[in-house]
């Protein structure tokens, strides 16, 4: 019996999973990775990223989680991390695959009118002026990515929303369920966006989620690859390298805005995550964006 546990987890389909640059995003066709997969894509999940399929022509069976679907183009899906999903599709079929890392997901949640807790499969059965405005955002999107260094991320990021809110007018809030374990996972995630400034204790997380500790853990280890405690200090450690990336704020101020009084702690706290000091690590990042 296949478990969780032995589904592969990769960065794109065939490459291993890698850190991700904050602020990542990724497009590309299904069929320039055709050599690859050969039209058979395997169950398989990404750690760090959700991916947004359009599928612009041909069809095939999509397969999220249990449940498994036939659908023609157009067709588009949602899937956040460490959803299990895959497909099989014909030589005529492709379609652009939008991969959005969770920390830019998490920033865009608030403007768009989609839940990203939970994968969505779409499929266009009945005619919707909303589906030709999907096709060509996505087609805008693609065009963007293509121009490389030129490409606006402002401009990237607002068609990104636009669609996954035009995907909540096709009707997105339904979708294939979750297992209890990624839906508890998925929870665990939601709550630790929302209070992990707060420096809560796991305690806490379990008594809001209404389970117990053994198997709040267990959704985390199963989900995540992490312990519920080691998930807090990540998303810590996310927050601390957005704000060190995006803004100009001193390096104190980030350390209180996660929840760090002790701008000495928050500096120990970074160096031993991110193996380098706070200040060091911002001018990286900028002689690499230069």
């Amino acid at each position: 019996m296949i478990t969780r546990n032995d589904v592969p987890s990769f960065f794109v389909y065939g490459e291993p999973t890698r850190e991700l640059d904050v602020g990542f995003l990724h497009v590309e066709t299904v069929m320039e990775r055709k050599s690859v997969h050969l039209g058979h894509v395997a169950p398989h999940q990404h750690p760090l990223m959700g991916q947004i399929t359009y599928w612009f022509q041909g069809g095939g069976t999509y397969r999220i989680e249990d449940e498994t679907c036939n659908f023609s183009a157009p067709a588009i899906s949602f899937v956040p991390s460490n959803v299990v999903h895959g497909f099989d599709v014909g030589e005529q079929s492709d379609a652009i695959v939008v991969s959005i890392s969770d920390d830019l997901l998490r920033a865009m949640a608030e403007q768009v009118d989609l839940g990203l807790d939970g994968p969505v499969l779409l499929t266009g059965e009945k005619p919707d002026a909303n589906w030709a405005k999907i096709g060509s955002l996505l087609a805008m999107i693609a065009e963007e990515y293509r121009t490389g260094a030129s490409a606006s991320e402002k401009v990237l990021v607002g068609l990104v929303s636009v669609v996954l809110s035009l995907m909540a007018r096709l009707g997105g809030t339904s979708g294939p369920d979750a297992s209890p374990a990624v839906s508890l996972g998925m929870a665990l995630r939601g709550a630790i966006d929302r209070h992990y400034k707060e420096d809560w204790p796991v305690r806490r997380y379990v008594d809001l989620l209404a389970t117990t500790p053994h198997l709040l853990d267990k959704a985390a280890r199963e989900v995540f690859g992490q312990s519920v405690k080691e998930m807090l200090l990540e998303r810590r450690l996310l927050e601390a390298k957005r704000l060190l990336k995006f803004t100009i704020r001193p390096v104190e101020d980030i350390g209180r805005e996660i929840g760090f009084d002790d701008p000495a702690y928050f500096s120990r706290f970074f160096r031993r995550r991110a193996g380098e000091a706070p200040a060091a690590w911002r001018r990286r990042q900028l002689e690499a964006n230069r």
